[in-house]
Protein backbone atom coordinates (compact mmCIF):
# COMPACT_ATOMS: atom_id res chain seq x y z
CA UNK A 1 0.00 0.00 0.00
CA UNK A 2 1.52 3.22 -0.88
CA UNK A 3 1.64 5.96 1.54
CA UNK A 4 -0.89 8.45 -0.26
CA UNK A 5 -3.44 5.23 -0.29
CA UNK A 6 -2.54 4.91 2.98
CA UNK A 7 -3.54 8.37 4.07
CA UNK A 8 -7.13 8.02 1.70
CA UNK A 9 -7.83 5.00 4.18
CA UNK A 10 -7.05 7.41 7.58
CA UNK A 11 -8.77 9.98 6.00
CA UNK A 12 -6.15 12.35 8.35
CA UNK A 13 -2.08 14.59 8.03
CA UNK A 14 -0.70 16.29 9.83
CA UNK A 15 1.93 19.52 9.14
CA UNK A 16 4.72 17.07 10.81
CA UNK A 17 3.59 14.33 8.91
CA UNK A 18 2.53 15.05 5.72
CA UNK A 19 1.53 13.12 2.82
CA UNK A 20 4.17 11.76 0.28
CA UNK A 21 3.88 10.41 -3.32
CA UNK A 22 5.94 8.85 -5.39
CA UNK A 23 7.27 10.74 -8.16
CA UNK A 24 9.95 8.30 -10.67
CA UNK A 25 11.26 6.90 -7.30
CA UNK A 26 11.45 10.09 -5.40
CA UNK A 27 9.76 10.85 -2.31
CA UNK A 28 7.74 14.16 -2.44
CA UNK A 29 5.97 15.58 0.45
CA UNK A 30 2.57 17.42 -0.21
CA UNK A 31 1.47 20.42 1.82
CA UNK A 32 -3.10 20.51 1.89
CA UNK A 33 -4.63 23.12 2.76
CA UNK A 34 -8.46 23.85 2.21
CA UNK A 35 -9.27 27.21 0.64
CA UNK A 36 -13.00 28.59 1.24
CA UNK A 37 -12.46 30.69 -2.01
CA UNK A 38 -10.84 27.96 -4.10
CA UNK A 39 -13.36 26.08 -6.69
CA UNK A 40 -11.46 23.37 -8.02
CA UNK A 41 -8.33 21.38 -6.73
CA UNK A 42 -5.19 22.81 -7.38
CA UNK A 43 -1.41 21.79 -7.20
CA UNK A 44 1.95 24.05 -7.43
CA UNK A 45 5.20 23.42 -6.58
CA UNK A 46 6.89 24.50 -3.46
CA UNK A 47 10.45 24.48 -4.19
CA UNK A 48 12.30 23.67 -0.83
CA UNK A 49 9.39 24.08 1.41
CA UNK A 50 9.21 20.70 2.84
CA UNK A 51 10.29 20.63 6.68
CA UNK A 52 14.18 18.91 6.12
CA UNK A 53 13.85 21.71 3.08
CA UNK A 54 13.09 19.39 0.25
CA UNK A 55 11.15 20.28 -2.38
CA UNK A 56 7.62 19.31 -2.50
CA UNK A 57 4.06 20.55 -3.92
CA UNK A 58 1.36 22.38 -2.79
CA UNK A 59 -2.29 21.19 -2.94
CA UNK A 60 -5.13 23.61 -2.30
CA UNK A 61 -8.58 21.88 -2.08
CA UNK A 62 -11.84 23.74 -2.49
CA UNK A 63 -14.51 22.92 0.30
CA UNK A 64 -16.55 19.94 0.00
CA UNK A 65 -13.58 18.14 -1.85
CA UNK A 66 -12.14 15.12 0.49
CA UNK A 67 -7.82 14.84 1.24
CA UNK A 68 -8.52 11.15 -0.39
CA UNK A 69 -9.62 13.03 -4.09
CA UNK A 70 -7.16 15.45 -3.34
CA UNK A 71 -4.45 13.35 -3.19
CA UNK A 72 -5.88 10.81 -5.98
CA UNK A 73 -5.49 14.54 -8.18
CA UNK A 74 -1.76 14.72 -7.19
CA UNK A 75 -1.22 10.75 -7.80
CA UNK A 76 -2.69 11.25 -11.51
CA UNK A 77 -0.61 14.56 -11.97
CA UNK A 78 2.79 12.65 -11.38
CA UNK A 79 4.02 13.35 -14.78
CA UNK A 80 3.53 17.45 -14.50
CA UNK A 81 5.37 17.25 -10.89
CA UNK A 82 8.22 15.30 -12.08
CA UNK A 83 8.23 17.70 -15.39
CA UNK A 84 8.85 20.67 -13.13
CA UNK A 85 11.12 18.71 -10.70
CA UNK A 86 13.51 18.50 -13.73
CA UNK A 87 13.07 22.48 -14.45
CA UNK A 88 14.20 23.28 -11.03
CA UNK A 89 17.52 25.32 -11.10
CA UNK A 90 20.55 23.72 -8.94
CA UNK A 91 20.82 24.72 -5.47
CA UNK A 92 23.57 26.62 -4.36
CA UNK A 93 24.92 26.36 -0.73
CA UNK A 94 26.02 28.77 1.01
CA UNK A 95 29.48 27.92 1.18
CA UNK A 96 33.39 29.18 0.30
CA UNK A 97 33.88 29.58 -3.35
CA UNK A 98 30.00 30.22 -4.77
CA UNK A 99 28.80 32.90 -5.90
CA UNK A 100 25.71 34.51 -5.31
CA UNK A 101 23.28 37.51 -6.80
CA UNK A 102 22.90 39.98 -4.15
CA UNK A 103 20.77 42.86 -5.58
CA UNK A 104 21.39 41.74 -8.88
CA UNK A 105 24.70 41.88 -8.25
CA UNK A 106 27.48 38.74 -8.19
CA UNK A 107 29.53 38.26 -5.16
CA UNK A 108 31.94 35.40 -4.87
CA UNK A 109 31.85 34.00 -1.09
CA UNK A 110 35.26 34.14 0.34
CA UNK A 111 35.90 32.53 3.81
CA UNK A 112 38.40 34.50 5.94
CA UNK A 113 39.34 32.36 8.51
CA UNK A 114 41.44 34.91 10.21
CA UNK A 115 39.08 37.69 10.54
CA UNK A 116 36.11 37.78 13.62
CA UNK A 117 34.40 40.84 12.01
CA UNK A 118 30.91 40.42 10.91
CA UNK A 119 30.76 39.56 7.13
CA UNK A 120 31.89 42.43 4.31
CA UNK A 121 31.71 42.94 0.73
CA UNK A 122 34.54 44.42 -1.15
CA UNK A 123 34.91 44.22 -4.72
CA UNK A 124 32.33 41.75 -5.37
CA UNK A 125 33.76 39.59 -2.82
CA UNK A 126 31.18 38.68 0.28
CA UNK A 127 33.87 38.12 3.02
CA UNK A 128 32.91 35.65 5.86
CA UNK A 129 34.99 35.07 8.78
CA UNK A 130 35.08 32.97 12.00
CA UNK A 131 35.17 28.94 12.15
CA UNK A 132 33.87 27.51 8.99
CA UNK A 133 31.36 25.70 10.24
CA UNK A 134 29.78 29.00 10.85
CA UNK A 135 30.05 29.95 7.17
CA UNK A 136 26.48 29.56 5.94
CA UNK A 137 24.53 31.00 9.20
CA UNK A 138 26.87 34.02 8.96
CA UNK A 139 26.32 34.34 5.21
CA UNK A 140 22.19 33.78 6.23
CA UNK A 141 22.63 36.75 8.88
CA UNK A 142 24.43 39.15 6.42
CA UNK A 143 21.71 38.58 3.43
CA UNK A 144 18.91 38.96 6.06
CA UNK A 145 19.96 42.01 7.58
CA UNK A 146 20.68 43.56 3.93
CA UNK A 147 17.17 42.40 3.31
CA UNK A 148 15.37 43.92 5.80
CA UNK A 149 17.54 47.38 5.40
CA UNK A 150 16.67 47.75 1.50
CA UNK A 151 12.93 46.67 2.06
CA UNK A 152 12.08 48.57 5.36
CA UNK A 153 13.65 51.65 4.32
CA UNK A 154 11.71 51.16 0.75
CA UNK A 155 8.21 50.76 2.79
CA UNK A 156 8.13 53.18 4.96
CA UNK A 157 9.52 56.03 1.72
CA UNK A 158 6.48 54.86 0.20
CA UNK A 159 4.14 54.49 2.55
CA UNK A 160 5.16 58.43 2.93
CA UNK A 161 3.78 58.99 -0.42
CA UNK A 162 0.75 57.42 -0.13
CA UNK A 163 -1.74 60.46 0.73
CA UNK A 164 -0.28 62.27 -2.24
CA UNK A 165 -0.59 59.77 -4.61
CA UNK A 166 -3.75 58.18 -3.79
CA UNK A 167 -6.78 59.73 -5.76
CA UNK A 168 -10.82 59.67 -5.36
CA UNK A 169 -12.61 58.59 -8.49
CA UNK A 170 -14.96 60.57 -9.61
CA UNK A 171 -18.21 60.53 -7.45
CA UNK A 172 -16.49 58.07 -5.37
CA UNK A 173 -15.30 57.77 -2.22
CA UNK A 174 -11.46 58.00 -1.12
CA UNK A 175 -10.29 55.11 -0.19
CA UNK A 176 -9.02 54.54 3.33
CA UNK A 177 -5.17 54.51 3.95
CA UNK A 178 -4.42 52.25 6.49
CA UNK A 179 -1.14 53.35 9.06
CA UNK A 180 2.22 51.16 7.82
CA UNK A 181 2.48 48.47 10.49
CA UNK A 182 5.04 46.10 11.21
CA UNK A 183 7.15 45.23 8.61
CA UNK A 184 8.46 41.21 8.91
CA UNK A 185 11.10 39.17 6.91
CA UNK A 186 10.63 35.55 6.69
CA UNK A 187 11.44 32.33 4.40
CA UNK A 188 8.43 32.44 3.03
CA UNK A 189 8.47 29.68 -0.49
CA UNK A 190 4.58 30.70 -1.08
CA UNK A 191 4.69 34.19 -1.79
CA UNK A 192 6.83 36.93 -1.75
CA UNK A 193 5.21 39.56 -0.06
CA UNK A 194 1.82 40.02 1.89
CA UNK A 195 -0.56 42.86 3.88
CA UNK A 196 -2.51 42.57 6.77
CA UNK A 197 -5.73 44.09 7.60
CA UNK A 198 -3.99 45.55 10.08
CA UNK A 199 -1.05 47.23 7.62
CA UNK A 200 1.26 45.12 8.58
CA UNK A 201 3.63 44.25 5.83
CA UNK A 202 5.79 40.74 5.56
CA UNK A 203 8.59 39.65 3.11
CA UNK A 204 10.67 37.16 2.04
CA UNK A 205 14.27 37.72 2.43
CA UNK A 206 14.98 35.87 -0.67
CA UNK A 207 14.61 39.03 -2.30
CA UNK A 208 17.88 40.02 -1.56
CA UNK A 209 18.83 37.46 -4.43
CA UNK A 210 16.87 39.61 -6.89
CA UNK A 211 17.78 42.69 -9.29
CA UNK A 212 16.95 45.45 -6.62
CA UNK A 213 13.89 46.91 -9.61
CA UNK A 214 12.42 43.96 -8.41
CA UNK A 215 12.68 43.81 -4.63
CA UNK A 216 11.54 47.54 -5.17
CA UNK A 217 8.51 46.32 -7.37
CA UNK A 218 7.24 43.84 -4.37
CA UNK A 219 7.69 46.47 -1.99
CA UNK A 220 5.27 48.95 -3.89
CA UNK A 221 2.74 46.32 -4.62
CA UNK A 222 2.68 45.55 -0.93
CA UNK A 223 2.74 49.07 0.48
CA UNK A 224 -0.08 49.95 -2.31
CA UNK A 225 -2.36 47.38 -0.20
CA UNK A 226 -2.33 49.77 2.28
CA UNK A 227 -4.78 51.76 -0.02
CA UNK A 228 -6.41 49.05 -1.82
CA UNK A 229 -6.50 45.39 -0.53
CA UNK A 230 -7.96 44.53 -4.09
CA UNK A 231 -6.45 44.44 -7.15
CA UNK A 232 -8.62 46.96 -8.83
CA UNK A 233 -7.36 49.41 -11.43
CA UNK A 234 -6.80 51.62 -9.15
CA UNK A 235 -4.67 49.43 -6.92
CA UNK A 236 -2.31 48.78 -10.08
CA UNK A 237 -2.12 52.58 -11.13
CA UNK A 238 -1.12 52.98 -7.64
CA UNK A 239 2.01 50.21 -7.54
CA UNK A 240 2.86 51.47 -10.66
CA UNK A 241 3.36 55.23 -9.43
CA UNK A 242 4.92 53.55 -6.50
CA UNK A 243 7.31 51.94 -8.42
CA UNK A 244 11.17 52.19 -9.86
CA UNK A 245 10.95 50.45 -12.78
CA UNK A 246 7.10 49.61 -13.60
CA UNK A 247 6.36 46.83 -16.18
CA UNK A 248 8.92 44.46 -16.75
CA UNK A 249 9.37 44.00 -12.75
CA UNK A 250 6.28 42.75 -12.43
CA UNK A 251 6.98 39.51 -14.61
CA UNK A 252 10.26 38.79 -13.62
CA UNK A 253 9.50 36.84 -10.21
CA UNK A 254 7.13 34.76 -12.51
CA UNK A 255 9.73 33.45 -14.45
CA UNK A 256 13.02 33.37 -12.19
CA UNK A 257 11.40 33.10 -8.86
CA UNK A 258 11.93 29.57 -8.31
CA UNK A 259 15.69 29.90 -8.71
CA UNK A 260 15.64 32.13 -5.11
CA UNK A 261 14.54 29.47 -3.47
CA UNK A 262 17.48 27.41 -4.04
CA UNK A 263 20.35 29.59 -2.68
CA UNK A 264 21.36 28.33 0.37
CA UNK A 265 19.34 25.01 0.55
Amino acid sequence: MSRTQALRRQGETTQDDPPIIDVEGRSVPIAVRVNARARRITLRLAPGAASDGSDGVSLTLPPGVTLAEGLAFAERSSGWIAARLRRLPERVPFADGTSLPILGQEHLVKHAPWSRRPPWTEKGILWVGGAPEHLPRRVTDHLQKQARHEIAGRARVKAAQLADLVTTPPGGRAPQIRRLGRITLRDTRSRWGSCSHKGDLNFSWRLVFAPLPVLDYVVAHEVAHLAHLDHSPAFWRLCDALSEQPGWTKGWLRRHGAGLLRYGS
